[in-house]
């Protein structure tokens, strides 16, 4: 091929347009910009609070949440201390201080317009949950119903917290604050007069740690469950900030739009919803009590700030946010007051039009659609921007004087190749060092320093989006005419076409979040739409115009990267030692900054000496690996970010089948995140890993181990026993096979009284050639033909009388004499700190300042019928 002498000039004068780069020191302000940008918006927006309302200046507010009034119920509720289900403190105590302050509230309130009616409800019933079969016997729960004397309505608003706890914490956070917060909504309600179309039911929710058998036993045996049509949930996962909403519905839009509307404060987004009901988040709330067994639509809101201790000791009043009472309360009182007034709970089922699609902006507002309008927009969008795309690349054609437009579209077509080899390439360096971190026993570095991850997974997707291209420009640079902006604004274009595919795959898997890529989409289009009218592509304002229509996005997304990992990082912790948070978090990171970095990382190539800095984000890596094996990067902090531990105090009985007895006592150990090797390569490190294993999976069922929950049994490679002296146990456990009666030929049946605790764990294992064919407990894993051994959870409250159950087993007609199955009863002693012996205080005492041990008594017994 040969050029003419007009064809090289034009070619010597695009290639000084290419050499026309700015100067080295302006990528590293250009970075620091951004970063600046992030910290004076996305983190302020987030820790942004309304100024508390206090009580001495109530007259000035009238109809208004006061949050020092909550402050100061929350501080008398958490001064009673741990309040299990079961325990004097939640059975009496706080019943009595929440009676006390209904009883307050209604000698205040505008008696001539409303009837306030208080309930203390004790329910017992069974149903499914989790793969057990679950019972439970005199639970709790106070109940008031607040409504207009000239209402006559039958639909109620059931509003919902729950003020027991789990194991040795206070709850000021879970539950707390949000039970206090329905004390003043309900307070500030009985005072008005403004319209209240339905009455509204506030139900102090007595046992939602205990498998949230409260929430059952109000939506299935209370009296005024029936009437309810809609529900405001409010729960934590941490210790207060702004609630978040993460679950609405089901497939009631119209709920979302009377959240747009009313909420002061909205923070909510639907990738929590779809990341909840996806099991990514450890969790659960009584919002899954009332959809499946009430059929209540409803709103799901809940506290995640400072996650670390959630159901710890250190969920107490001094750690709670102090901005959490007003921001909370506003959005409490306002959802409220506009449900209760919302016409469609006269016929809820009239309103059920399918899922919505939801989103704040840094907290100013919020956006809600439907999920119909969800697909039309995310098409509409990703068409427009590949027809943008379009229109840029053809004029990038008539704007070159040298080669033909096929050349052009065909180097276009070249760097999409590139670019979605920099987008692998950065993924794949993202994961890698997850890998690494957990390979070498680094693993969750970043899980009390969270600043952390900006090096180990952020730097990596910056390196690996920056340096391919980069390289490609520098290699192409003396090889072709087409202009350095040009160049730079096909990898975007590149980019952009990836994430079209991405937005369009996720709207083809009916995945409502694909409108994380289409914003990204959305303002990128917006930015060509721009250059177009003014016709800028071709001019030096090229950058200015695309770098100001990214910094709405940049502002979006970096502002959910610091909500989720503020979020997501604390229950790294208690996700299991089976989990691979390292991964989780890496991909996520991942996911999310290629939203925004695609379009702000190719700003790079610009500068002179581009390779070279944008190689510092490797250099950053390296640095920060470092740092991880030093105690910078060690990831648990004493009080306030410590490593989880079970640790049971149990005895063991096992009574064989040729009469015999056999016992053993020990501290049974359990992680619940991945890296423990830490504490078994010090406290622990005499401890086989298999010794109590040791025949007993073979013999008992799920191990002959004391799980409190099905989950600890995928633990269990992780757990450690070390033999001890017998605990203390409050109660022993009796059980008293009451009759045998053979039905049929084939069939018997077992009735049974047990008296133990009041946390008791069943494991029922039918031998061969037997089936369970009824019993008295919930029926669900028999009808779904759930596989042997099954786990049957049972809870009592201040229950002195002994427990009666019974079994029908079907078996060969020619085994008439047995045995036909195995019966194993664990029992756990939660709120006994009392009991504990001097050997296992001390024991308790060897774990190191930044471990947290949530500790108990359980027996194991087993029998063969």
């Amino acid at each position: 091929m040969s050029f003419s002498s007009v064809d090289i000039a034009s070619g010597e004068k695009a290639s000084k347009k290419r050499g026309d780069k700015w100067p080295w020191y302006g990528a590293p302000i250009f970075c620091v910009i951004w970063f600046t940008l992030f910290y004076v918006a996305a983190i302020p927006s987030f820790f942004s609070y309304p100024k508390m309302l206090y009580v001495r200046d109530e007259a000035n507010h009238p109809g208004e949440f006061i949050g020092e009034r909550a402050m100061i119920q929350l501080a008398e509720y958490s001064s009673i201390g741990n309040k299990m289900v079961g325990s004097i403190n939640n059975e009496v105590h706080v019943v009595n201080f929440l009676k006390r302050e209904v009883e307050r509230i209604v000698e205040q309130s505008r008696t001539d317009l409303y009837d306030i009616d208080l309930e203390v409800q004790y329910a017992s019933g069974s149903f499914y949950l989790w793969d057990a079969a679950t019972s439970y016997d005199n639970v709790s729960n106070v109940v008031v119903r607040l409504s207009r004397k000239d209402s006559p309505s039958d639909n109620y608003l059931l509003v919902n917290s729950h003020y027991d706890s789990e194991v040795k914490t206070p709850a000021a956070g879970d539950d707390g604050v949000m039970v206090v917060i329905m004390l003043e909504t309900l307070r500030v309600m009985t005072q008005s007069d403004r319209p209240l179309a339905h009455p509204v039911v506030f139900l102090f929710n007595g046992a939602e740690e205990a498998n949230m058998l409260g929430a059952h036993g109000f939506i299935t045996k209370h009296k005024w469950a029936k009437n309810c049509k809609a529900l405001i949930n409010l729960d934590s996962t941490g210790s207060g900030g702004r609630e978040v909403l993460f679950q609405t519905g089901p497939n009631h839009p119209w709920l979302m739009n009377y959240y747009q509307k009313h909420a002061p404060h909205p923070f909510s987004i639907t990738l929590g919803e779809e990341l909840f009901q996806n099991n990514f988040i450890p969790s659960d709330t009584d919002f899954r009590i009332f959809r499946d067994f009430g059929n209540v639509p409803g709103l799901d809101m809940a506290h995640a700030l400072n996650g670390y201790v959630y159901h710890t000791k250190y969920d107490n009043f001094k750690n709670l946010a102090r901005g959490t009472y007003q921001s909370t309360g506003e959005n409490v009182l306002a959802l409220t007051w506009a449900l209760a007034n919302a016409p469609e709970l006269d016929d809820t089922a009239a309103h059920e039009e399918g899922h919505a699609v939801f989103f704040d902006y840094l907290g100013w507002f919020i956006v809600v659609y439907t999920e119909s309008a969800s697909i039309a927009i995310n098409i509409v969008v990703s068409l427009a921007a590949l027809i943008c795309i379009g229109i840029s690349v053809y004029f990038m054609t008539k704007d070159n004087v040298v080669d033909a437009p096929k050349a052009v579209i065909l180097r276009f077509g070249t760097i999409c190749l590139v670019q979605l080899g920099a987008v692998i390439i950065a993924w794949g360096l993202t994961l890698l060092v997850a890998v690494f971190m957990r390979a070498v026993g680094l693993g969750e570095s970043w899980y009390y320093g969270i600043w952390m991850t900006f090096g180990l997974y952020f730097c990596p997707m910056f390196l690996g989006l920056g340096l391919l291209p980069a390289f490609y420009i520098g290699w192409t640079k003396r090889k072709t005419y087409m202009k350095l902006n040009h160049t730079i604004a096909c990898f975007m274009h590149a980019h952009c076409i990836l994430i079209v595919f991405l937005c369009l795959l996720l709207t083809g898997l009916g995945i409502r979040s694909a409108f994380f890529p289409m914003i990204a989409l959305f303002f990128y289009t917006v930015s060509l739409i721009v250059q177009f009218i003014l016709r800028l592509t071709i001019k030096k304002c090229f950058f200015t115009v695309h770098i100001l229509c990214q910094i709405l996005p940049f502002f979006f997304y970096t502002y959910l990267m610091y909500v989720f990992l503020l979020v997501f990082v604390p229950m790294q912790g208690r996700d299991g030692p089976d989990s691979k948070p390292d991964m989780l978090l890496a991909a996520f990171i991942a996911l999310m900054t290629m939203h925004f970095a695609g379009f702000i990382v190719p700003v790079l190539h610009k500068f002179h000496k581009s390779k070279t800095f944008i190689s510092m984000f490797g250099v950053l890596i390296i640095v920060f690996i470092i740092l991880a094996a030093t105690p910078a990067g060690f990831p648990f902090k004493k009080d306030v970010a410590a490593q989880r531990y079970y640790v049971l105090h149990t005895q063991r009985t096992l009574h064989k089948s040729d009469g015999t007895t056999t016992q053993e006592t020990g501290f049974y150990i359990q992680p619940v995140d991945t890296r423990y090797s830490e504490l078994y390569d010090t406290t622990l490190k005499n401890v086989e890993p298999e010794i109590w294993l040791k025949n007993n999976c073979a013999e008992e069922p799920y191990c002959g181990l004391p799980l409190y929950s099905g989950r600890w049994l995928n633990w269990k490679d992780s757990a450690r026993w070390i033999y001890s002296s017998a605990p203390a146990l409050p109660v022993a456990t009796e059980l008293t096979e009451v009759s045998r009666q053979s039905i049929s030929l084939s069939k018997k049946r077992f009735e049974f009284s047990l008296k133990a605790g009041d946390r008791i764990v069943m494991y029922v294992d039918p031998l061969e050639n037997v089936k369970i064919t009824n019993w008295s407990f919930d029926e669900t894993i028999l009808v779904d033909g759930h596989t042997a051994p099954y786990f049957v959870y049972h809870v009592t409250s201040l229950v002195t009388e002994p427990y009666n159950f019974w079994l029908e087993f079907e078996h060969d007609a020619a085994n008439t004499d047995g045995p036909y199955f195995k019966l194993a009863v664990s029992v756990h002693f939660l709120y006994h700190p009392e009991h504990y012996t001097p050997e296992f205080r001390e024991f308790l005492s060897t774990f190191p300042d930044w471990t947290y041990t949530t500790d108990w008594l359980a027996s194991y017994e087993s029998w063969i019928f």
